[in-house]
């Protein structure tokens, strides 16, 4: 018999706001946050999602949106979906939720996307001591590929995946993170810089009921109250998964999720149609709106089998991910290095961070070489499939990170071109080791000590 159609548990209606959708949407993480579905293990279900800022952003050539755009609003997350097994008996704190990536895609009548710079007074991004400025790109879909007027000459395969997969907390590790967040932003070192520049953006996102949406709380209602003033942001990722940006996490891909609270909680949300390691431009991805086709299994007391804690209690796990089959295939790659050495010419210790900084920025420098700006290349490095890698991290002083890129999504020759020698007599060299006779094979040298 053929698999069932994936039952839908959260539609998406784009011609409402994030507040006005049927179930509720919801922009915080708290164990308090009603859930709006029910699955079963085993079950595909389909959950559909808004763009991470809930439709903001304009297919338009105005970057104004992109400027303004009020931070404290996003992401917007469907769910959370209460995961239960066969029997009807939910996950429980303590064990692992697998959640399978079935399928994935833009919204049928909603196929673009977009890139954007965040201007340095609204958060800017990793590179924002160049790059102070708004600016954006719209990309459009055509099948499994993605365009943009603003970037002419320039298209690739997205591997489409959501930003943001996580589960609930607990009340005991939403504290955890107020605090540890507080601490660091209230104590922290004004020389807490990214990459030694200062921007606008806050050392934490800390808890604020300012744009606050919790789903099937209603705003006003003591209960809000409360938990408006605990929520935790969905700007960082944490120990429930969150806003990881894995962009290798597409069809096939398994994500294994810590469970803090009964059910699961799962919610999901900011999907990207392509992204580049790193989302540079910190508005970076294709964003778009999308939707998931999902199958959760529950393992049991699977924290404590497979999970290490890297703190000091055992909520302070890490989730695993299981990178799918499916990815573009590319055969030429531009690689450009970075070393832990800023742009004034001060040495940093092993500063991976400063590496890869110096890697992209070579990478937008070249680049420009090619007819493209500065601003186009650094939005197009945050958005299609390029590899970062942290290439060496041992090698005192120097931390090394490249940047490789796929030359097959360019319409021209990116590489560099090898100057042609001249044609005239050919100059033979005298080789330093013996001759040998060529009898149809490779011919053997000897080395100036006669070893063969």
């Amino acid at each position: 018999m053929a698999p069932c159609t994936p039952r839908l548990i959260v539609p998406i209606d784009l011609k409402k706001k994030p507040w006005e959708q049927d179930p509720p949407l919801h922009n915080r993480w708290h164990p308090s946050i009603p859930t709006v579905s029910e699955v079963r293990v085993g079950e595909l279900f389909r959950i559909e999602m808004v763009d991470w800022t809930g439709g903001e952003i304009q297919d338009n050539l105005s970057a104004m949106d992109i400027k303004s755009i009020d931070l404290n609003t996003v992401h917007y997350l469907s769910g959370p979906i209460r995961v239960v097994d066969m029997e009807g008996v939910p996950a429980k704190p303590g064990d692992l939720l697998a959640v399978e990536i079935c399928n994935l895609g833009p919204l049928p009548g909603d196929e673009w996307g977009y890139t954007g710079t965040f201007d340095r007074e609204n958060g800017g991004g990793f590179l924002t001591d160049h790059f102070p400025c708004a600016t954006k790109a719209i990309w459009y879909f055509e099948g499994i590929y993605a365009y943009s007027p603003q970037i002419p000459g320039v298209r690739f395969p997205g591997l489409t995946h959501p930003g943001i997969i996580g589960t609930a907390p607990s009340m005991e590790l939403l504290n955890i993170w107020n605090k540890r967040e507080t601490q660091l932003e209230e104590n922290g070192l004004e020389s807490f810089k990214l990459c030694e520049v200062l921007h606008s953006r806050p050392l934490a996102n800390l808890p604020t009921p300012r744009g606050c949406i919790l789903g099937k709380i209603k705003e006003g209602t003591p209960e809000w109250e409360t938990v408006a003033s605990e929520a935790a942001r969905t700007i960082p990722g944490r120990e429930n998964g969150g806003n990881c940006d894995i962009k290798n996490l597409s069809r096939g891909s398994k994500v294994y999720l810590p469970v803090f609270v009964e059910g699961a909680n799962l919610s999901t949300g900011d999907m990207h149609f392509s992204q580049g390691d790193g989302e540079v431009s910190f508005c970076g991805a294709i964003e778009m709106s999308g939707f998931l086709e999902l199958k959760c299994e529950i393992i049991r007391n699977g924290m404590k089998e497979y999970l290490t804690p890297m703190g000091p209690t055992p909520l302070h796990v890490n989730p695993i991910f299981e990178i799918g089959p499916m990815e573009p295939r590319f055969s030429e790659w531009l690689v450009f290095e970075g070393i832990s050495v800023d742009e004034s010419g001060k040495q940093h210790y092993l500063d991976a961070t400063v590496a890869y900084k110096r890697a992209v920025l070579n990478a937008i420098d070249y680049l420009s070489k090619f007819g493209y700006s500065k601003e186009q290349m650094y939005l197009l490095l945050s958005c299609c499939p390029c590899e970062g890698r942290i290439s060496g991290i041992v090698d005192s002083p120097n931390a090394v990170a490249t940047l490789a890129i796929p030359t097959d999504i360019f319409d021209q020759d990116i590489r560099p071109k090898v100057s042609k020698v001249p044609s005239g007599p050919r100059l033979v060299r005298k080789p330093d080791v013996l001759k040998c006779s060529y009898d149809g094979n490779l011919p053997i040298t000897k080395n100036p000590s006669g070893a063969a």
